[in-house]
């Protein structure tokens, strides 16, 4: 099912992102990954669009990150 307003439990959202569960409890309250939703005291779910778009928000993040400062003609013109 690719719905975009899927409601995922904890065990879907570990396999879409391949996250440990420690690890999404942990960044969410550091507030480094989406907050689910309380559904009841015992039921917790994400949204698979807000996951989608925080994946896509770290992609975009790494790749910026690693963004070459200079092209290798623009070396070779400072390097002679």
């Amino acid at each position: 099912m690719n719905d975009p307003d899927q409601l995922l439990r904890i065990k879907q959202v570990k396999e879409f992102t391949s996250l440990a569960t420690s690890t999404i409890n942990l960044w969410v309250a550091q507030g480094k990954f989406p907050k689910p939703l309380t559904l009841s005291a015992t039921i917790k779910v994400w949204r698979k669009k807000d996951l989608v778009e925080w994946i896509d928000k770290q992609v975009d993040a790494k790749s910026e990150a690693v963004k070459p400062v200079a092209s290798v003609a623009e070396l070779r013109l400072v390097n002679g």
